[in-house]
């Protein structure tokens, strides 16, 4: 298997030299670009059409908003995972709406960051604990649209399996849980997004919370 292809952009060079070497020590990862600014994100992305690009928000030129709109006009398979230290309510909103694929702050560990990589890299959406919480409570204070897809649309099994994800559980940790293959619950997760016209789970998790199917209550572990 090839390894994850990946761009770091970010102005701050330690920062990113420090977040390759991290994530070059992985056997499954391989860093193949770095940028200082936006519009150099976007010109080496198109150049080495990275599987992950790992982007700063406030960076010069371009800000990673931006960027990351057009990239993922240019190349929608290149998931896009943003790394900063802000998370101010309209940078999250911004970033989500231009296409990122997760929101992940500094202060995790490396661990995380890898992990991050690894599940946006696989098609699957990561959104930081602070960042999780803005996006459902902005959420879930919405009104449902007048015509949706009603809950009978999702059979019980895609239900239970949209309330996973929506605790943030990988692919894996929920096939794990129902005794399926990770395979069958990526089917799960296709017939979901297909129901509800999404394209990532976080979208799926947003419309079940404005359709009452999920309670930010139900979001904590026992």
């Amino acid at each position: 298997m090839e390894p994850i292809r990946i761009l770091i952009a970010d102005d701050h060079a330690v920062v990113r030299e420090g977040t390759r070497q991290i994530l070059d020590r992985e056997a499954d990862m391989c860093v193949v670009a770095q940028a200082s600014d936006g519009k150099e994100a976007i010109d080496l992305a198109v150049q080495e059409r990275p599987r992950v690009a790992v982007l700063d928000i406030s960076m010069p030129n371009i800000n990673g908003i931006e960027a990351t709109r057009r990239i993922k006009e240019l190349l929608p398979a290149t998931a896009v995972l943003v790394f900063t230290a802000y998370d101010y309510d309209e940078y999250v909103f911004a970033i989500l709406e231009a296409g990122a694929a997760g929101y992940l702050l500094k202060n995790s560990r490396g661990s995380e960051l890898i992990e991050a990589v690894r599940r946006v890299a696989s098609g699957e959406s990561v959104l930081h604990p602070a960042i999780a919480a803005k996006v459902l409570n902005r959420v879930s204070k919405r009104e449902a649209p007048a015509e949706e897809t009603p809950i009978e649309a999702l059979t019980e099994r895609e239900l239970e399996v949209l309330r996973l994800a929506a605790l943030g559980h990988s692919n894996r940790e929920i096939a794990d849980q129902l005794y399926v293959s990770p395979r069958t619950v990526q089917s799960h997760m296709a017939n979901i997004f297909g129901k509800l016209n999404v394209g990532s789970r976080t979208e799926a998790v947003m419309v079940g919370l404005k359709r009452g199917w999920i309670h930010l209550g139900e979001l904590t572990e026992d």
